[in-house]
């Protein structure tokens, strides 16, 4: 299953550099993983610093 970034997203980008499909990209101010490239590996929800990302 895979991630979503919630509303809690900063935008400070700390799991960007984590996500080793780059799956992670910005827009509107906020990260959005893109559904199609995660692996669901949760290196993400582990590095966001606002528990802004959860399981989709």
């Amino acid at each position: 299953m895979a991630y979503k970034v919630t509303d809690a997203c900063v935008n400070c980008g700390a799991c960007e550099g984590e996500c080793p499909v780059s799956a992670i990209s910005e827009a509107d101010g906020k990260r959005v993983i893109n559904a199609d490239e995660c692996i669901s590996c949760g290196s993400c929800a582990g590095t966001c610093p606002t528990s802004a990302i959860e399981e989709a």
